[in-house]
This record gives C-alpha cells, sequence and structure tokens, in this order.
C-alpha cells in the first residue's frame, strides 16, 4: 500500500514538473514569440497592467508617470506628462494603442520591469506584482525649458547640448514641439503635419546643411594629417574657379595670405577651399568619421529615429572613393547634410581635449525600493583629434566669438570658443519655396579655458545668418546651465 502511494506521489510530482516547465516556457521563455504573433493581445494587457515606471530630469522634476485607472481586475495604468510639450522631444510618448517612441521605447525594459530575467521569472512564478523602475535623465529642466522658447520664436529648429566630459545630454530641444498627452486624441494630425513635424524629433532626424561650422572639421584634418601648422599661410583670394563654378568669399573680399586663425574668425571660403583640397579626401573623410559621420550616433534613441550625417548620393551616404566636390564640402557644402547632435558632437570632442564621448541621455535607473540598480558609466566613442590640435582649434574659435562672425554668442565675462554656419537653402519645398532661406548655426562650447558644456543650435527657413538667429540662442542656453538657473 504505502508502496503505491508513493508511486503515485512521484507521478503527481512528475506531472507537476512538467505543467510548471511548460507554463514557464510559454509564459517566460518563449514570451517573445507569443508577443510577434498579431492574434495575442496579452502584450497590450500586460503593458496597461504595469505600473510602468517614472522619467525625471536631473533635479528631479517629473517628465512622465502612470495613473491608475479602475480597481481590482478592471486596474489599468495610463502614461501622463505633467510638463506637456516640454519634453516631448526626446522622451516621446508611451500609449497602448499608438506604441511608443524616443527614449520611452529605447527604455521600455527598464521602465516596466523587465531588465532581470530573474525578477520577471520569480513575479510569472509567483505571481507577484511586476512594477518599474524610474530613470532619472540627465536633463537640465530650465536649460530645455530656455531652449525650446528661444526656438519658438526664432522657427523650427533644434538645440543639442552636451558635457563634454561625460557626454551628458543636457539639452534636446526640437521646434515644433508636441505635447504627448495629446498622442490618443491628435495621433493622426500630429503624425501627417508635413510642415511642422511635431512628432519628427529635428536634434537627431533633422538632416541640414551645417554650413560653415563644418570648416571646424576641415582645419582639424589639415592640423591633424601635418598639411598646416596653426602658422601655415594660404592666399585666400576673393573668389576661385572650382570645377568650373566660381567658390567666393563673402563680399568677394581678397584675404591674401593669412593663417588659421584669420581664416576661421572671418569664416572665409576660399581658405578652406583650398585646404581640403590639400588635405585630400580619404584624409578629410578619415577625420569626419572620428568625428561621428557616417555613423548614427550612439546616443540611447531607437536607431530609427537617429539619423546619420554625411555626404549623400542618390543610394545613400558617400565615402572616400566616391567622386565629391572636394572644395566645397571643406567650407560644409556639396551634399553634405547633418544633425544637430552630430555638430554638438564636434564641439563637445575639441571641448573634451580630442576625446568624443558617447552622449546619453539616461543618468540613473532607480528600482521600486528607492535603490540605484544602474548609473552612466561614461564611454569614449573616438578621438577625433590630439589635445594639441583641440587647443589650437579652441583659439582659432574663440577668435570667432570675441571679434568674427559670432560675436552675438559671448558672454559676459565668460570666455566662449564657438563657430557660426549659414547654409544657403533657396528652393526648400519644407521652407515654402523661396529663394532667400538659410539654415542658420552656431556651435560652441564655454567657458572656453575650462568647457562645462558644449553646445549647437540650429534654425532652418530663416532669412537670417547663424549669428543673427543661432548665436543668441546658444548663448542663452549656456548661461542657464553655467548659471545653474
Amino acid at each position: 500500500m504505502n508502496r503505491q502511494i508513493v508511486k503515485l506521489f512521484a507521478f503527481i510530482v512528475v506531472l507537476f514538473g512538467v505543467l510548471l516547465g511548460f507554463t514557464s516556457y510559454w509564459s517566460v521563455f518563449d514570451a517573445e514569440a507569443l508577443k510577434e504573433k498579431d492574434a495575442n493581445k496579452r502584450p497590450l494587457l500586460e503593458q496597461q497592467q504595469i505600473r510602468r515606471g517614472r522619467i525625471l530630469t536631473a533635479d528631479g522634476t517629473v517628465i512622465a508617470k502612470s495613473v491608475a485607472k479602475g480597481r481590482g481586475a478592471e486596474r489599468r495604468f495610463v502614461r501622463r506628462y505633467p510638463e506637456g510639450s516640454l519634453f516631448g522631444h526626446p522622451i516621446g510618448y508611451s500609449f497602448v494603442r499608438f506604441g511608443d517612441s524616443e527614449f520611452e521605447q529605447f527604455h521600455n525594459e527598464e521602465l516596466v520591469g523587465e531588465e532581470s530575467e530573474f525578477s520577471s521569472i520569480l513575479d510569472e512564478l509567483t505571481g507577484g506584482t511586476q512594477e518599474g523602475n524610474d530613470l532619472v535623465t540627465n536633463i537640465d529642466t530650465e536649460a530645455q525649458r530656455t531652449a525650446l522658447a528661444d526656438l519658438e520664436e526664432a522657427g523650427f529648429g533644434a538645440v543639442v547640448a552636451i558635457v563634454p566630459q561625460t557626454g551628458e545630454v543636457k539639452v534636446m530641444a526640437s521646434n515644433a514641439p508636441y505635447d504627448p498627452n495629446r498622442v490618443p486624441y491628435k495621433f493622426s494630425k500630429l503624425s501627417t503635419n508635413d510642415i511642422e513635424r511635431p512628432l519628427y524629433n529635428r536634434a537627431t532626424q533633422g538632416q541640414y546643411p551645417p554650413g560653415s561650422t563644418f570648416k571646424v572639421v576641415t582645419a582639424a584634418a589639415g592640423l591633424e594629417s601635418g598639411t598646416i601648422t596653426p602658422e601655415t599661410t594660404i592666399n585666400a583670394p576673393g573668389s576661385l574657379d572650382v570645377e568650373g563654378t566660381p567658390l567666393q568669399n563673402d563680399f568677394n573680399q581678397d584675404f591674401g595670405p593669412i593663417a588659421l586663425d584669420t581664416a576661421l574668425t572671418n569664416s572665409v571660403n576660399t581658405w578652406f577651399g583650398q585646404l581640403a583640397q590639400q588635405v585630400g579626401q580619404e584624409e578629410l573623410f578619415k577625420t569626419m568619421e572620428k568625428f561621428g559621420f557616417n555613423a548614427r550616433p550612439g546616443i540611447d534613441l531607437p536607431e530609427d529615429q537617429v539619423e546619420p550625417s554625411g555626404v549623400f548620393g542618390e543610394d545613400g551616404l558617400l565615402h572616400a572613393s566616391d567622386p565629391v566636390d572636394l572644395a566645397r564640402l571643406g567650407i560644409g557644402q556639396e551634399r553634405l547634410l547633418a544633425t544637430p547632435l552630430q555638430i554638438a558632437e564636434v564641439a563637445a570632442a575639441i571641448a573634451n581635449g580630442g576625446k568624443l564621448m558617447k552622449p546619453q541621455l539616461w543618468k540613473r535607473v532607480i528600482d521600486p525600493d528607492g535603490r540605484v540598480v544602474d548609473k552612466l558609466d561614461p564611454s569614449v566613442y573616438s578621438e577625433p583629434v590630439s589635445g594639441e590640435t583641440a587647443a589650437e582649434l579652441t583659439t582659432a574659435m574663440e577668435g570667432v566669438v570675441s571679434e568674427g562672425t559670432g560675436t552675438n554668442a559671448e558672454i559676459p565675462g565668460i570666455a566662449v570658443a564657438g563657430k557660426t554656419g549659414t547654409a544657403e537653402t533657396p528652393g526648400n519645398e519644407a521652407c515654402g519655396g523661396g529663394a532667400e532661406e538659410n539654415q542658420a548655426w552656431f556651435m560652441g562650447f564655454a567657458p572656453a579655458d575650462d568647457p562645462q558644456i558644449a553646445i549647437a543650435a540650429s534654425v532652418e527657413c530663416t532669412e537670417q545668418f547663424g549669428n543673427d538667429i543661432a548665436a543668441p540662442i546658444f548663448r542663452d542656453v549656456a548661461e542657464t546651465i553655467l548659471n545653474g538657473e
């Protein structure tokens, strides 16, 4: 009798083990396969039932939180964004019906508490309640507010601010903005607006001709390759014939033989066009790629929402072996396009003594019990230039602000290094097809002798120049960050 009871008990244990194994496999280990089936609606319900973690700025301002609706088995969580459009970019949105985007999408696992496989398995097997982690970002609330306010006054455009030594992204603003709270009600209108494109993050997706901001990259290639030293002079006439088309300075001004500082201070086209030709295409492309061109920046946003920068042909990015107008590439023209994030990275690398850090929005992860379970460990992306070259470029960029084309970026009592850019974009349909539209830029960092922040500001569809409209945005955002306002 005892033997039969033992056999029956063993049989029941085996059955239970098999049942537990299949349950674990389908509900935990093969969950991804289930989620991929269109007919399976469980992921939608799961997401509504999890209290998604909060997203906060560096100073603790709540950007996103989940609010409970209903009770018991009917309880669901809905995402709310207390600051409205201020952080629509780069935070994005998360709604069951419309999916998620930007930071919300990239950090979904942490926000729903799925980053720990052990905890997820334990919750599934014990019936525990899954909760998401809070994410603290590097974003500076007041600097973001300043950037967006300035952009809304200036026009469509973007601002990116990076801490050079760590890659921490303090500002990422894009105009036109949008309020994530309105996505469930206005999604169709927001996503089909071809002019304002509010769901389009211009900081990471906008690809624009960078104009003369790119001359800093050309100068870097010249110095790093040994083609020039800071004292090398190049004769810079008012106009050069390049491939049958004149390449001209502003007002056809003839500067004669000048060195780097004078050329950058006055943004002399014929000087940088000739420098690019002397450097050569292979060396210039190599320097571009060290600064991050020809690749998607390694920021913590979804790849399909971050565009690369580089020279574009009909079939995509061009490389060193493809034919290009090297002189015009050297002054930021040709078919060169760059995102504001990329241009901010150029400024940040020079500010950090030649080291480009991987840009990151997130700062730390806090679990439901209030413990910090992960935090940003800054990492070097590349080393585009030596410390010596970075110092030489900084000196030249200081002249741009103190006496050259970027004087509107000056901050009283603080040395600023920067570079203006004004790319003519006549006939741009996004701007209405007029003849006078420009893409205006300013990039730089401050203080020049002890850089704390590197910033790129860009305004599209404007009849103004970089110093007129983009440099003041840089100044206002830099002052806000440096003053801790």
